[in-house]
């Protein structure tokens, strides 16, 4: 995020965000308490982030810096919550009822984008 187009408190609150993440990573303990699982999503959790954060560090419009730390907050809870560093994923109808082309894919395709949940936004955008 550009930070001399960010407000003071916004910058902070992003990189607190970070911080927490990196926080989050340090403590992490897999589901299944097995030592390699553990290693494998503590690096992700913090790739993720540095992946996330750096794509996102020019941003200037206050809305889609809004929207970033939302999904970053929704990420935050759902991995802490389900013990999970992955996005969960989301299960929508498969693309195979419309056309391979036309005016019917182009509005199954909308929905699904408009479906998806703020925690993976920019997941298909990253992986």
């Amino acid at each position: 995020m550009a930070y001399e187009q960010m407000t003071p408190a916004t910058r902070q609150e992003v990189l607190g965000l970070y911080r927490k993440v990196l926080q989050i990573a340090k403590k992490w303990q897999s589901a299944s308490g097995q030592i390699e699982e553990t290693m494998r999503e503590k690096e992700y959790i913090r790739n993720e982030a540095r992946t996330l954060f750096r794509k996102n560090k020019n941003l200037t419009d206050p809305e889609l810096i809004k929207q970033c730390i939302e999904e970053c907050e929704a990420r935050i809870e759902i991995g802490l919550h389900y013990n999970i560093p992955y996005p969960r994923p989301i299960h929508l109808p498969p693309m195979g009822l419309a056309h391979k082309q036309g005016r019917a894919l182009r509005h199954q395709e909308k929905l699904r984008k408009i479906s998806k949940p703020i925690y993976l936004k920019s997941h298909d955008e990253v992986s």
